[in-house]
């Protein structure tokens, strides 16, 4: 049932509601904990909540979900919510959400590592391509930005809080800036009024294999500059490529 939840996109709100209007005695309380693997749903409710998610789900690529007596579960519930990675982040509160996150980034295992030249081949080519300033691979961990690859003036583990990345990975799409002196969030960032003088940011999320963000690859320049939807695909190119990388 939760593959097929995090399969469909379902949230466990629209499922509640659709289960309630179709006569579930069920709280919504036991609802969640039953997703959760913290407590058993009578075999009605069980198969109730199987055809609503099937119902909700039906265009989904997700096999149906089974009635109970059909299913045999074959694992334990929490291994079956860290086996679906980041899709099955809607089961998790947010610190342990922030946790997943963590260990994906420790999963790389290149936290305080060396240059590598693949990595520096990417940011070589960004920075070139995008006619910057500094280009930069990143991983953030719960304390720190680490610089797999840098060009540019950029210090090596600046505090997590302070950075420009720290907002890119908590959002699902690229954070472009195209001038930072107008925009509210970090017009008097101190990496805008000093050193590196931040004007211009353009931060792609990096995935690890299994959906968590583990960083980011991003550009930097001194001056304002506009963004295209074109410059945007170069860069969601070269993040793929990162991706490669880290999982490789």
């Amino acid at each position: 049932m939760i593959q097929a939840i995090a399969a469909a996109a379902l949230t466990i709100d629209i499922i509640t509601d659709r289960y309630l209007a179709s006569g579930g005695a069920a709280s919504p309380e036991a609802i969640n904990k039953y997703l959760n693997g913290l407590a058993d749903l009578p075999s009605r409710e069980s198969d109730l909540l199987a055809d609503t998610v099937n119902d909700l789900g039906r265009k989904s690529p997700a096999l149906p979900v089974p009635y109970l007596a059909e299913d045999t579960a074959d694992d334990s519930p929490e291994r079956s919510r860290r086996s679906l990675g980041a899709a099955g982040a809607f089961l998790l509160s947010d610190s342990e959400q922030e946790q997943a996150r963590i260990d994906a980034v420790a999963r790389t295992n290149l936290l305080d590592t060396v240059p590598e030249e693949r990595f520096d081949r990417i940011t070589h080519t960004a920075q070139q391509h995008f006619n910057v300033s500094t280009a930069i691979v990143t991983l953030i961990d719960d304390e720190r930005q680490f610089l797999k690859s840098v060009i540019g003036p950029v210090d090596q583990n600046m505090p997590r809080a302070r950075s420009f990345c720290n907002t890119t990975i908590r959002t699902p799409n690229p954070l472009v800036v195209r001038d930072t002196f107008h925009d509210e969030r970090f017009r008097w960032s101190p990496l805008v009024l000093g050193e590196p003088f931040i004007r211009f940011y353009a931060g792609y999320p990096l995935r690890s294999p299994d959906g968590w963000v583990v960083g980011t690859l991003c550009v930097i320049d001194q001056h304002a500059r506009t963004f295209s939807e074109a410059d945007e695909h170069s860069l969601r190119r070269l993040a793929v490529i990162t991706e490669n990388e880290l999982a490789a």
